[in-house]
This record gives C-alpha cells, sequence and structure tokens, in this order.
C-alpha cells in the first residue's frame, strides 16, 4: 500500500494538472487553474479512502483535507469568476510553456504539501487519537476559521466596490490572515499526522515548512506587497497601516519580514 497510495497520488496529480494546462492553453484562460489544484488535494483525498482499510484516524485526516480544499477552492472559483480573471497570468496564458511552469509548480505543491498526510494513510499504526493530535486538530480548526473569514472579509470587501485597501476585521491584525491561518491549518494537518510516522518518513516535516516558506517569500506574500505597494505607497492611510500592522503573524510588528516591503499579489 506504501509505495501503490504514492505512486496513485503522482498519477492524479500530474494528470491533473497536465489535462488542466492543456485545456487552459486552448481555451487560453486562468480559470480552471485555482480549480484544478484544489481538484488534486480533493482526487487525492478520495483515492487514500479508497487505498485500504482505514482507521479512524484515517477517515479524520481525510475528512479535513476534503474540507480545506472544497472550501478553499469553491471560493478561488467564484472569486475568478466575479473578478473576471486573475493577473497572475495576464503574460503567460497565451505562451504554453511559460504556462506550464505555474502548472508544475503547482503540481509540486500539491504533492510536498501532502507527503505526511499520504505516510499516515499509508500506515497501519494510525490508531487512536493522542494529545498530539488534539493539538494539531485545534490548530487546524484554528487555522480553517481564520483562513476562511479572512477570505470571505476582503471578497466582501471588494464586492462591495468600496475601493482602496482593507484593514478592517481580520485585516486589522494582519495585512495577510488568510496566509497566516493557511500556515497553521497545514501545521496542524502534520501534527495529526506525526503519531503515525516513523524512521525517514519523520522528513515529512518538510510539508509545513514548505508551505510557509512559499506563502512567505516565494509566490504569496511577496507579490501581493509588491502590488499593494504600487497601488497604494503614496497614500498617508497605507503608509500608516503598514507601519502599523504585522505583515503576518497578529501581534508581532517589529519582526522584519521575510519578504521584503516592496513586494504582493496571488490570492489575498
Amino acid at each position: 500500500m506504501y509505495s501503490s497510495l504514492f505512486g496513485t497520488a503522482a498519477l492524479i496529480d500530474v494528470g491533473i494538472q497536465v489535462v488542466g494546462w492543456a485545456l487552459s492553453c486552448a481555451l487560453s484562460t486562468e480559470k480552471y487553474y485555482d480549480m484544478c489544484g484544489s481538484l488534486t488535494f480533493i482526487a487525492i483525498a478520495i483515492a487514500s479512502l479508497l487505498s485500504g482499510t482505514l482507521s479512524a484516524k484515517h477517515v479524520v485526516l481525510c475528512a479535513i483535507v476534503l474540507l480545506w480544499a472544497l472550501r478553499l477552492g469553491s471560493f478561488l472559483v467564484v472569486r475568478v469568476h466575479k473578478t473576471g480573471g486573475d493577473q497572475r497570468f495576464d503574460k503567460v496564458k497565451g505562451r504554453p510553456g511559460a504556462y506550464a511552469v505555474y502548472w508544475l509548480l503547482q503540481g509540486l505543491w500539491v504533492y510536498v504539501t501532502l507527503l505526511p498526510f499520504l505516510f499516515a494513510m499509508s500506515s497501519s499504526a494510525a490508531g487512536g487519537f493522542g494529545v498530539v493530535d488534539s493539538i494539531g486538530l485545534s490548530l487546524f480548526a484554528l487555522g480553517f476559521l481564520t483562513e476562511s473569514i479572512a477570505d470571505l472579509q476582503k471578497f466582501k470587501f471588494k464586492m462591495d466596490g468600496q475601493g482602496g485597501f482593507i484593514s478592517s476585521g481580520l485585516w486589522r491584525y494582519s495585512r495577510h490572515p488568510n496566509y497566516f491561518g493557511e500556515m497553521i491549518v497545514w501545521l496542524g494537518v502534520y501534527l495529526v499526522c506525526l503519531p503515525s510516522l516513523s524512521g525517514a518518513e519523520h522528513l515529512a516535516a518538510v510539508s509545513p515548512v514548505f508551505v510557509s516558506v512559499l506563502i512567505s517569500c516565494v509566490s504569496g506574500i511577496p507579490l501581493l506587497e509588491r502590488s499593494a505597494q504600487k497601488k497604494w505607497g503614496h497614500l498617508d492611510s497605507y503608509l500608516e497601516y503598514k507601519e502599523t500592522t504585522p505583515l503576518l503573524i497578529p501581534g508581532w510588528v517589529p519582526g522584519k519580514r521575510c519578504a521584503s516591503d516592496d513586494e504582493g499579489e496571488e490570492r489575498g
């Protein structure tokens, strides 16, 4: 089951990205990108459910991954249709080779993020729930609610046509509360998986680290910060908001960011 589940997950991951890329190139659209990312998480979770004998922990793990993917996927699909597009892909969706890089990175993101999940789902040691599992589930719930509420608040702000930048709700305490929530989600998932891991499987700790680095230093916050600086960097109100509001972690203003101040927009 060990190699079988990992192989099945890889085939699902690659297959969905290739089909999504080909369809998106043919139609010169980006509207399937986020949908395919979430669909990959969903398909791998369902395949894991069907892969063998399941314990209660296996079922719970699949349930929380499905819950997260369904919520985020539906939100991103609705948003891209409401807003009419995603500026990330304006320069590449007509260039198949360059566009393929984005799909390749999405496939890598899904697989690395799910490493602890795949190890735990392959383990017969995934039995009852202990203290670590409870902490993990609590963190997942906290992160899921934070990400969901922050996404909804920003979407409503934009749809109300208020213009400018959002600084209310959770956005009063962090410039990127949705990303903070997502990082907590995957730390929580990892902790639920942790008691089932042994030996080299502990290398799956790369998952929450990978998610955090990707968000903080690569494709999340840096893009959003750059975009925000271009739009509102001339406004005193934005400069004050930027100076007094933590970049990511609520209550932590001084810690100068991993992403530079001149950097911002992928998903915000």
